[in-house]
C-alpha cells in the first residue's frame, strides 16, 4: 500500500505526477479538477453564518487519493474509512484559505476552523463536504457581499456545476445570489501555465494577477 499523502495539495501533486508519468503527457496547471456547489447559510436574523462547500474531485485524483483506504476489502469506501483522508484534506486547506474568499465592503472576512466535514465515494468520484462558520455573522445589504471560490495558484481548477450551483439556505425572501462563473485563460497564458510542472505549487505574481480572473464569484444581495 502506498504511503498516505501528508496534505491535500501533496496528494494532488502526487496524483498529477503519477498520472503524467503513466501517460507521458506534459505537466500543466491545473492538475486537478473540481465540480463545486456552495450553500450560503443564514440565521433567523437574516445574517450569513456559514458557507458549506461540496466539491466533487475528478476521477483520476479520486482513484489515486483513495488507494488503500478500503480497510475491510468489501469494495466500498465508507464515510468512516474516508474520514482520516477528509481530516487531512480539511486540515491542510486552512493553509490555502479553504479556496473560499468572503469579502464585505471589499474587506476579507474570516472563517473558523471547520469541525463538520466528511468525504463520500460514489461511482469512482470522491466528494468532500465541509462547513465554514464565519468568525462574525454578516448581514448583506443592497450592495451585497462577495464569495469567491478558486485557487489563486490555479493548481486546482474549480468549476460551478450547471444545476443549482449556489443555494441560499434560510435566507430572507429579498435575498438573491448572482453567479459569475470562472473565466478561461487566453492562449498565451495557457501556454505559460502548461510549462509549470506539478512540483511547483506557487505561480509568479504576474500569473496570479491573471488567475484572479478565473474565480467563481457569488454576490449575495439583500435589498
Amino acid at each position: 500500500m502506498p504511503s498516505r499523502p501528508k496534505s491535500f495539495l501533496a496528494s494532488v501533486a502526487l496524483a498529477a505526477g503519477t498520472l503524467l508519468a503513466t501517460v507521458g503527457g506534459a505537466a500543466a496547471h491545473p492538475h486537478v479538477f473540481v465540480d463545486a456547489r456552495t450553500q450560503v447559510v443564514f440565521d433567523a436574523e437574516g445574517k450569513i453564518v456559514a458557507v458549506r462547500q461540496i466539491w466533487r474531485f475528478d476521477d483520476a485524483f479520486s482513484a489515486f487519493a483513495s488507494q488503500g483506504l478500503d480497510k475491510n476489502g468489501d469494495g466500498v469506501l465508507s464515510v468512516d474509512e474516508l474520514q482520516p483522508l477528509a481530516k487531512v484534506n480539511v486540515d491542510s486547506l486552512k493553509d490555502y484559505d479553504y479556496f473560499t474568499f468572503l469579502r464585505v465592503e471589499g474587506k476579507r472576512s474570516g472563517f473558523k476552523i471547520p469541525t463538520e466535514y466528511w468525504l463520500q465515494s460514489s461511482d469512482g468520484y470522491l466528494t468532500l463536504f465541509y462547513t465554514l462558520n464565519l468568525m462574525q455573522p454578516v448581514k448583506p445589504d443592497a450592495k451585497g457581499v462577495t464569495l469567491d471560490v478558486f485557487d489563486p495558484g490555479y493548481f486546482v481548477d474549480f468549476q460551478f456545476v450547471e444545476k443549482d450551483p449556489v443555494v441560499l439556505e434560510k435566507a430572507p425572501a429579498t435575498c438573491k445570489a448572482e453567479i459569475q462563473r470562472k473565466g478561461t485563460p487566453d492562449a498565451a497564458t495557457a501556454a505559460i501555465l502548461g510549462q509549470i510542472p506539478a512540483s511547483e505549487r506557487d505561480l509568479p505574481p504576474e500569473l496570479k494577477a491573471v488567475t484572479s480572473d478565473l474565480a467563481n464569484r457569488i454576490t449575495v444581495r439583500c435589498p
